[in-house]
């Protein structure tokens, strides 16, 4: 084994610890469901669950030499379309013929007595993610021309997804293109409502103004729907090249502006708001020289896809709204004693300041006054 192969084993063994007691399941069942209908599923199983993500559960299954993953929602109640592995396999059972950096799915199990909850089983990827609110990586070259060639390759990977002919790998149905944008509000308004843990007036605000100035809508493709740098796996030796994108369970059809919106969305510069900056807790990892621009990073996509970006402020506005609400459902989970996982107990601070930020966004492009 090269010392290149070796790193990138020890970074990935590094992605996993044991499992979590409330993340475990009947693993003697789990094994006898899985023989037989995986090849390489066969002796002792070993269980491990990566590290980090506040989505499904995700687990590897080692058997020997071979290794698989799954995954599962968290348990408890779940918001309304969340946490679904069903759609996740759905999409990932055949993305992976017109889209490389999606894994394949290849086992569903929609019975609950098998771990207590539907999961499904993919193929194993390595390579290396950016941990949202972690240190980057020791062994990663942080050079600005390594830093450049990395973001290049994550806004080229969303550009490649949505020039995916959706239709030509049974997709078609996914989902409604048609009025998405205009459900979206409506429904992250009543998430938020069902959700808040407090009252945030510029919430009920910012999704009024959200219904009342839709753009025009694109024309539709594929969306991941959750596209941002922390899910997205490069190749340790080539930061170039992106090996995975992870978490599809909100896969579907729609206006991509959406999609660009998030990314960028999450993307930080060295001069955003402090308050924005602060939520990164020390490891605003895109404020590191080399890394490109918002505004580098929608020319280079827009030039991938020839889609019109001039509404981009709007789409990155919602993002910071449906981010807040997406946010406040977990830290409601905590406060309800159905996660004892600590660090939901810090995401009560995000909201407020994600709406505020949109409310800048939008009052510096579009003149809302909050």
């Amino acid at each position: 084994m090269t010392l290149s192969e070796q790193t990138n084993e020890l970074m990935a063994e590094d992605e996993v610890a044991e499992v979590g007691s409330e993340a475990d399941f009947d693993r003697e069942k789990l094994r006898a469901y899985l023989e037989g209908k995986i090849a390489s599923a066969h002796g002792p199983m070993e269980v491990k669950q990566f590290r980090g993500g506040h989505s499904n559960l995700t687990y590897l299954l080692r058997f020997g030499d071979s290794e698989w993953v799954m995954r599962r929602p968290p348990p408890g109640p779940l918001p309304p379309g969340g946490h679904d592995v069903i759609r996740e396999y759905r999409v990932l059972s055949v993305l992976w013929q017109a889209y490389s950096p999606a894994p394949r799915a290849v086992l569903l199990c929609e019975d609950p007595s098998v771990i207590g909850a539907p999961f499904f089983i993919m193929e194993r990827r390595k390579g290396f993610v950016l941990r949202m609110r972690q240190p980057v990586p020791a062994e990663l070259d942080t050079s600005a021309e390594n830093l450049r060639r990395l973001s290049e390759a994550f806004i080229d990977a969303l550009a490649a997804l949505h020039n995916v002919d959706y239709q030509a790998i049974g997709l078609g149905t996914l989902g409604k293109p048609q009025g998405f944008l205009e459900r979206q509000i409506n429904g992250w308004m009543m998430r938020w409502e069902r959700a808040k843990t407090r009252e945030l007036a510029l919430m009920n605000k910012l999704g009024e103004w959200f219904l009342a100035n839709m753009p025009a809508p694109q024309p539709p493709s594929l969306l991941h729907n959750d596209f941002f740098l922390h899910n997205v796996m490069f190749d340790f030796n080539d930061v170039s090249k992106v090996n995975a994108v992870l978490d599809w369970e909100m896969c579907t059809l729609g206006d991509p502006m959406v999609d660009l919106g998030i990314a960028l969305g999450y993307w930080r510069e060295a001069g955003d708001d402090p308050e924005l900056l602060a939520l990164s807790e020390g490891h605003a990892h895109t404020t590191m020289p080399g890394f490109l621009s918002r505004e580098q990073l929608a020319r280079r996509y827009a030039e991938k896809t020839g889609r019109d970006i001039s509404s981009l402020p709007y789409y990155i506005a919602w993002a910071h709204w449906k981010t807040a609400t997406v946010v406040e459902q977990l830290y409601g989970r905590y406060l309800r004693g159905l996660t004892r996982d600590e660090r939901f107990a810090l995401l009560g601070k995000q909201p407020p300041v994600l709406a505020r930020s949109a409310a800048a966004l939008l009052a510096a492009h579009y003149g809302f006054n909050a």
